[in-house]
């Protein structure tokens, strides 16, 4: 396939814009830095705590309108065996950021916090809080994954250009105005890129139903004309497993680290709160247009178009049915529009996703625990460093992935059966403590890895009920994800509680007592904030090492 030359050229234009906003937000950055008493390197990972409310709630809003989202949701509309009753983010993702404000968003603020995993390193001490910070940074770096895979194939069908080199130069500008701004960079491009968004999708479809090798979708979505309706069908054997992955996305997703990055920044809770609900309606509707896309090709008659046959699904190649679409069913220049509404979605969720890795291994672990004296000035080159490791390791993860919406999902899984529970119990169970922790985690952990992955063609241990053999593929029908989170939840509260009480009324010895429940069992973060300020974490945070309260309690 021949290269599509002006095509590329306005993606070159539009790199171009993204990074000449980035490097006028990084000025913006050192201005802060200037205001600021404290460390400066933490103005990369929470700006100077005064965002304002609107850049804040486009900036959440293009955070969770990522190449999984917009891709995915086209992906599930247009197979056939599943269609938009399988959508499950239009509906999930709002809930989500409703849910995260309504419950998360004043206790994280509140408390000046500077990543998610604070609130862990006050409770447990340092050591435990290494093996919670490696599924949210893996987490957070299978996201990036995910959007850099969209925009692989998006760039690959409509400009003609391998995906790998899409992937690579695409991430590479990414990963530069992260590194020169922080989190002012990644908030104004993510200003930009929700705008193109918008607009590119919107002016996309239009184009798209009125091609005439597509029929009308209101049709095609409940009759068989060359595919199965696309508004598909729940059966009964599926509905646990379609409840079991909408309670996944609908709150794994307050276990994010690029969520809290954005809600820290704000001025207040308050204006925290109204960021998350203001940005579950727009990503509601921003979903739209991948929904129209998909019942489009659904209904299309590709012998009719300059794709042929087969049809993408029978090819499969259902994961990258928009830029297909777009490619085929749109004039030139149309298409052009699309491929710079992908890749601002891809750039959004990217720049995210690194500084939140980075600014957890940076904050809590370098700063914490490898090195507690290291300068301001090594923080901020630690931070750059990092960002350009985990840049590096979701260019490759993305590079071996065939489904957009599956290593959505695999990263979705990760942070639900382990941090999830974790982040419940440490913000909302005072009793909760680093050995209920620990073997909730291992819970989590063990009952998920035995119940196999599809996604990865991993046969279960355990096969819970419903579990059927599909195309060599076992399905776990059973909500099991649920379950395992719920029963790492149990495992944290009961054992929290049972090991508070043998220590506390002497039952064993306080010197096998190595997260000091002996010593101060009623800790909680409340009173840590109440009963010493100075052990607070500031806006700019000047504890050198958070997990040493429970040691001086």
């Amino acid at each position: 396939m021949a290269v599509n030359i002006p095509g590329l050229i306005a993606v070159i234009v539009f790199y171009i814009l993204i990074l000449a906003t980035g490097i006028w937000a990084s000025r913006k950055a050192k201005k802060e830095e200037k205001k600021c008493t404290g460390n400066k390197s933490e103005v990369a990972m929470v700006g100077g705590r005064n965002m304002n409310l609107w850049v804040g709630i486009f900036t959440v809003t293009a955070t969770w309108v990522g190449g999984g989202y917009i891709m995915g949701t086209a992906e599930l509309v247009y197979d056939p065996s599943k269609g938009l009753l399988w959508v499950h983010g239009l509906v999930a993702f709002a809930f989500n950021l409703f849910f995260g404000g309504f419950f998360f968003a004043k206790p994280m603020r509140d408390n000046n916090y500077v990543t998610m995993i604070d609130p862990f390193q006050l409770r447990y001490g340092n050591a435990w809080t290494v093996m919670l910070c490696i599924p949210a940074i893996l987490s957070e770096v299978f996201w990036s994954a995910c959007t850099l895979a969209a925009l692989g194939g998006t760039m690959n069908v409509i400009l003609g250009i391998a995906p790998y080199q899409s992937i690579l130069i695409s991430a590479s500008v990414a990963i530069l105005y992260t590194l020169m701004g922080g989190l002012y960079s990644v908030a104004y491009t993510d200003v930009i890129q929700l705008f193109l968004i918008v607009v590119s999708l919107w002016l996309c479809v239009p184009f798209l139903m009125l091609n005439p090798a597509s029929t009308d979708i209101v049709n095609t979505a409940v009759n068989n004309v060359y595919q199965a309706p696309w508004l598909g069908k729940i059966d009964l054997t599926d509905l646990w497993r379609w409840l079991d992955d909408f309670f996944l996305l609908a709150l794994s997703g307050v276990c994010y680290q690029c969520f809290y990055q954005r809600l820290l920044a704000a001025s207040s809770s308050a204006q925290a709160q109204k960021m998350c609900y203001a940005a579950g309606v727009l990503c509601f509707f921003l979903g739209f247009p991948s929904v129209l896309i998909g019942a489009v090709a659904a209904s299309t008659d590709w012998n009719q178009t300059s794709y042929g046959l087969p049809s993408p699904y029978e090819k499969g190649e259902a994961g990258i049915i928009m830029p297909i679409a777009l490619q085929h069913l749109c004039p030139v220049y149309i298409s052009i529009a699309g491929i710079g509404a992908i890749a601002a979605v891809v750039m959004s969720s990217m720049d995210s996703t690194l500084l939140s890795s980075s600014s957890m291994f940076t904050h809590n672990i370098y700063k914490k625990i490898i090195r507690k004296k290291a300068s301001d000035r090594e923080l901020v080159w630690v931070i750059r460093i990092s960002v350009l490791f985990f840049g590096v390791l979701g260019i490759c993860l993305a590079m071996t992935t065939s489904s957009v919406y599956g290593l959505m999902f695999m990263s979705e899984e990760l942070i639900y059966c382990t941090i999830f529970p974790q982040l419940v119990s440490v913000l909302f169970i005072p009793v909760s403590n680093g050995y209920g922790s620990l073997v909730g985690y291992v819970v989590g952990v063990t009952l998920r890895l035995l119940g196999g992955d599809s996604f990865f063609k991993i046969p279960p241990v355990i096969p819970y009920p419903g579990c059927t053999l599909v195309d060599g593929v076992y399905v776990q029908l059973f909500p099991f994800k649920t379950l395992t989170m719920l029963l790492s939840l149990f495992s944290i509260v009961s054992v929290s509680y049972l090991t508070s009480l043998l220590f506390k009324r002497g039952l064993l010895p306080e010197k096998w007592d190595i997260f000091y429940v002996s010593k101060n069992t009623d800790i909680i973060l409340k009173d840590v904030k109440e009963s010493d300020k100075e052990t607070e974490l500031s806006p700019i945070n000047k504890e050198d090492d958070v997990g040493e309260i429970e040691n001086q309690a």
